[in-house]
């Protein structure tokens, strides 16, 4: 006879846990109990070793589907007298440390549930079970049981609270159960906040109204989304023109993975992506001449697909038969609206009418999106489904960290000792309710982990919001702010995540910008870097930003301040030049001449929209990015030369690039391979010139550029350079939280 103590940590709260660990000592004729606590799952278990020695393998092989084992410690206790096995009642003091678990889409078993006309759930919204539906979005506080969730106001009807209450049933303690008797329910309401239908009549009217061509705000799991008829011009451009949008992609959900397939050209390993329990948005190559309306994806060939994740969304699809548009209902650059009221207020100027809920989203959360780089998954947006999950760091820390991140895509990330909690995507802080979000979600994560920090960091730039709310948090509370330079943040993000600790990688961090140490514009570094330092081996030479902020926004200036520097005043003609009139163009000289609100940049980003400029692709974005999303269309594989450039000291001469680019006559497919293959060769010749057989990294928003990083992946397959690709944040500023906080590591 033995008995044991585990402690298991890790996502195991709200997966179904306890009932498998219950059943399991049942089985193995064991006694003892499994208990929730703020770290995670006790299990005191005590029977004949050769049971107990089952029981621990067991806990491994076959625990749900759902659950995540971080870490398990075991302790041999004296024997005692249990007299048989039971769940015990959470405890709730402590320090906590449990993971929450992300939002799950519906499982294969309540679907059948829901599509089953003699089952009480048939067509309910809001059916779930242990194995899928909200977590994250709906937890208040931990441990994660009902009165801690928005669904506390709910109280259980006999036939729910007995399947709550059956170890044996797979809703067992599933802290959304719910049924249309004693459970949430949909509201049809018209803009203006008449009631038009409830329940499944507010179904029917909405697929009703979609056919008519109306937009809709729909409430999901983590916020609103504005939907209409994907394949409706009419419906999409109505759409467009009130939430001013312009050109921005819409991401469209289908019914099923057969309908994507009528779509888009798919591999086997996007369909898994799609099909994973996550539901991400996943961008694909999209078909031609399909009724899937133009203005879903203007001037680009390829879509965001994603899979119905809610009931609400299978019965839509289902009903509804065609694609619909899923965005995130939000005004430009503000959160995602979560709460009915808000949505009142906020999106009745967007829509025709608001179908609501009354379960409450505490944490609002945006879908995620990827794409397939290289055959991985790379994320674009890490959200939904996958945070707050941890990322598991490659060292200890001995500080609480609080890092803030950037300025757009923000994440923040909590720390503490081996794990670093990324918070879900909060966007740009360009406005007071996107400030107001961030602060939000920061405080809504000390209150869920009791986290107090003992170190705030941020980016070095000092006019972000991010920057200045962690100098205003360093004087409150009295505690070090430690600032990390932007790209460095991008090469540390990449370390941590790919479970670097004790070396240097040599680092190509490429963006749109990033504030320097020299006050200038980074965007085009090559960095040797570890945990203690890096060194700027290379970067691109400066080029002057003509309007500051204005050519962020507008390629032209870019091309034009490059054509200045190359040929002075008398620039060839162009479509650059065409885009101006002359009179501007003297104005812009004289500007850029005395360097008149005139920033230096060495962005990688910038550089590409200088391309798209000359190539005549876009003069003005509609945003941001697009200039190189146009230029993989045009990609052609079967190009492989590429332009002139040149290395002085520590400087890429971008000169000679975009010479051979003005004077190249080839068709455009060309001359953008040409652009493509060249950047790809500097990576190369860099890596070459200074480092000396270190891991090559690729990191920041341009390597989000399919082609581009495909394209250098195949050129140091063929010398044997070890790579690192980021695979669990994105390459964007939403990973800068995570470099921040692997920054603090020289510090612990």
């Amino acid at each position: 006879m033995k008995h044991i103590k585990l402690h298991i940590t890790g996502a195991v709260q709200g997966v179904g846990f306890r009932p498998f660990v219950f059943n399991l000592a049942k089985r193995l004729n064991l006694k003892g109990y499994v208990i929730n606590d703020t770290h995670g799952v006790i299990i005191e278990i005590q029977g004949e070793e050769k049971n107990i020695n089952q029981f621990l393998i067991s806990i491994q092989t076959e625990k749900p589907p759902l659950a995540h084992i971080f870490s398990q410690e075991i302790e041999e206790l004296p024997l005692t007298d249990f007299k048989d096995f039971e769940i015990r009642k959470s405890k709730s003091a402590g320090k906590k440390e449990v993971f929450i678990l992300p939002d799950i889409s519906t499982c294969n078993e309540c679907l059948k549930e829901l599509t089953d006309p003699k089952n009480r759930r048939y067509r309910y919204p809001f059916i779930n079970c242990t194995n899928c539906g909200p977590r994250f979005t709906i937890i208040e506080k931990l441990p994660y049981d009902r009165p801690n969730t928005t669904m506390k106001k709910f109280k259980m009807c006999p036939d729910c609270q007995k399947e709550y209450e059956n170890p044996k049933d797979r809703r067992f303690h599933a802290q959304p159960n719910a049924c249309p008797v004693c459970g949430p329910h949909l509201s049809l309401y018209t803009s203006d906040k008449k009631l038009v239908a409830e329940k499944e009549e507010a179904l029917q009217k909405t697929i009703q109204l979609l056919k008519e061509g109306k937009i809709l705000a729909v409430k999901g799991i983590g916020g609103f989304h504005l939907v209409c008829d994907a394949t409706s011009d009419k419906a999409i451009n109505t759409l467009r023109e009130r939430k001013k949008r312009g050109e921005k992609p819409f991401a469209v959900m289908f019914k099923d993975i057969k309908q994507i397939k009528k779509y888009a050209d798919i591999t086997d390993f996007e369909e898994a992506v799609i099909f994973s329990p996550e539901r991400p948005i996943v961008v694909i190559k999209k078909r031609q001449n399909t009724d899937l309306s133009e203005e879903v994806a203007p001037f680009l060939d390829r879509i965001g697909v994603f899979l119905p994740y809610s009931p609400l969304h299978h019965l839509l699809l289902n009903d509804y038969g065609k694609p619909l548009v899923m965005t995130s209902a939000n005004l430009s650059d503000e959160p995602i609206v979560k709460d009915n009221e808000e949505a009142f207020e906020k999106l009745s100027v967007f829509t025709d009418y608001i179908l609501t809920h009354n379960r409450d989203i505490k944490n609002r959360v945006d879908d995620s999106v990827v794409r397939v780089i290289d055959k991985k998954i790379s994320f674009l947006r890490r959200s939904r489904g996958y945070a707050p999950l941890p990322i598991k760091l490659p060292f200890k820390l001995n500080k609480k960290v609080l890092a803030v991140g950037g300025h757009q895509k923000n994440t923040i990330a909590i720390a503490f000792d081996d794990k670093a909690f990324l918070s879900q995507h909060i966007g740009d802080l360009e406005t007071i309710d996107a400030c107001r979000n961030f602060e939000e979600i920061i405080y809504s994560f000390f209150k869920l982990y009791d986290f107090e920090p003992d170190v705030v960091v941020s980016d070095l730039h000092p006019r972000y919001y991010s920057t200045n709310w962690a100098k205003q948090l360093s004087k409150e509370k009295g505690i070090p702010l430690i600032q990390i330079q932007h790209h460095y943040a991008h090469a540390l993000s990449l370390m941590a995540e790919n479970q670097i600790k004790d070396e240097k990688i040599f680092a190509i961090c490429w963006d749109g910008t990033g504030y320097g140490e020299d006050g200038k514009f980074w965007g085009g570094e090559f960095l040797t870097a570890d945990y203690n330092r890096y060194e700027r081996s290379f970067h691109f030479d400066y080029f002057k930003l003509i309007g500051g902020e204005k050519a962020v926004k507008e390629p032209r200036r870019v091309a034009l301040s490059l054509l200045f520097d190359i040929f002075g005043k008398d620039i060839p003609d162009s479509f650059t030049k065409k885009a101006f009139k002359e009179k501007e163009i003297e104005l812009l000289y004289k500007a850029y001449e005395k360097g008149l609100n005139a920033p230096l940049s060495s962005s990688v980003g910038r550089l590409f929209d200088a391309a798209s400029s000359i190539l005549g692709i876009r003069q003005v974005l509609s945003y941001e990015g697009q200039s190189g999303m146009i230029m993989e269309n045009f990609y052609d594989w079967s190009v492989e030369d590429s332009y002139p450039f040149e290395i002085k000291e520590n400087l890429i001469d971008w000169r000679p690039i975009f010479t051979a680019l003005i004077e190249d006559k080839a068709e455009i497919k060309t001359k953008v391979s040409r652009f493509i293959n060249t950047l790809a060769e500097v990576v190369i010749t860099a890596y070459r010139e200074k480092a000396n057989g270190l891991k090559l990294g690729l990191s920041g928003g341009v390597f989000q550029n399919k082609p581009l990083t495909e394209k250098i992946i195949h050129l140091i397959q063929e010398e044997k350079i070890p790579v690192l690709l980021h695979k669990k944040v994105p390459a964007n500023d939403g990973g800068l939280s995570l470099g921040q906080v692997a920054g603090v590591f020289k510090f612990s």
